[in-house]
């Protein structure tokens, strides 16, 4: 069964999603404290005629970066260019688009902590002092060129923060976490969704969807993709909250949001008995790799204490006892 919370190849899908996305910065729902934030800092930015500040935002996939990066371009009436760390392999790559951004143009680079040491020291000056070095040459001979670039704005997105170096992380001018979901942000997120699709529904089915989506709007786009195949094939002109609940048992996805994978996940923690078992371990014993266990698994059941992870490995919590129906050790511990 293919996993809902992992990123895809380019598909309709991944279209679709792009068209369900907000276009204008108060349809966006949910981030409320860096909405307000950002608002602020495109205001001052445009009384004062510059570009904003550079920006880098972090936090588990699919909670709304690169929509947020769009909606500032939108505000700020800025074009967008886009690309991600992986692609720019060489400093000729980088070179080559920065020199092609215009005055006020926002380069957005999503997975930005995936960029080379080599490409980081490029990426410095440019972003400090909207220059670029450029060495001609090597050994004694070697001569360093400098390029004016115009002022533009970088915005950064990534979901290991924690692999940003320091000296990249110190040249953004603001950092911002993206926090999971609530679930009634994510059923309004859901209910406008349905609107652009042209399937109406229902309050209570909306809820429903919500509450099994991980706090993360992707997947809600996603899983109300799916309930509204099932809707459409019953010739249902509205997703009601029955049709939801048959159709999200049926993908597998119960109602905390787990799916078989989060579920054997849990199974081998609760069956270690309180000994830790580290990242290796688990990728191993759930042929998946660490990374993907790292960014896309874990942030969800850490934020919502169904595991601890200490410095000998991985842990469960009592939640994850209660979520398997299973009597926890007495020294288990409860974080939520």
């Amino acid at each position: 069964m293919e996993r809902i919370v992992e990123v895809e190849k380019v598909s309709f899908d991944s279209v679709e999603d792009a068209s369900l996305r907000p276009s204008a910065w108060d349809d966006y729902i949910g981030q409320n404290k860096i909405k307000n934030n950002l608002r602020v800092f495109i205001d001052a930015a445009r009384k004062r005629g510059e570009p904003i500040d550079h920006l880098l935002f972090f936090g588990p996939p699919g909670l709304g970066k690169t929509t947020l990066a769009y909606l500032i371009a939108h505000e700020m009436g800025a074009n967008i260019k886009t690309t991600a760390g992986p692609m720019i392999e060489k400093s000729g790559d980088l070179a080559a688009i920065l020199t092609n951004l215009a005055e006020g143009d926002i380069l957005f680079i999503d997975e930005i902590h995936r960029l080379s040491h080599t490409i980081e020291e490029v990426l410095y000056p440019a972003m400090e002092d909207f220059r670029l070095d450029i060495i001609i040459g090597s050994g004694p001979a070697a001569q360093t060129v400098k390029i004016d670039l115009p002022r533009f704005t970088l915005i950064g997105a990534t979901t290991r923060a924690g692999m940003i170096s320091n000296p990249l992380r110190d040249r953004f001018g603001a950092h911002f976490r993206m926090d999971f979901y609530s679930p009634s942000d994510l059923a309004k997120i859901a209910t406008r969704a349905a609107i652009k699709l042209a399937k109406p529904i229902n309050e209570n089915a909306a809820h429903e969807i919500a509450r099994r989506s991980r706090g993360t709007p992707r997947i809600v786009l996603r899983l109300l993709r799916r309930v509204r195949d099932y809707a459409e094939v019953e010739g249902e002109e509205t997703i009601d909250h029955d049709r939801a609940k048959v159709a999200l048992d049926a993908l597998g996805v119960n109602e905390h949001g787990f799916d078989e994978l989060d579920i054997r996940l849990l199974t081998l923690l609760v069956e270690a008995r309180g000994k830790a078992l580290g990242l290796n371990t688990l990728g191993a014993a759930l042929s998946e790799d660490g990374g993907t266990i790292e960014e896309v698994i874990e942030p969800y059941l850490l934020a919502n204490g169904y595991l601890e992870r200490t410095a000998r490995g991985r842990i469960a919590t009592i939640k994850s006892y209660e979520v398997l129906k299973l009597a926890a050790p007495t020294d288990q511990p409860r974080l939520f």
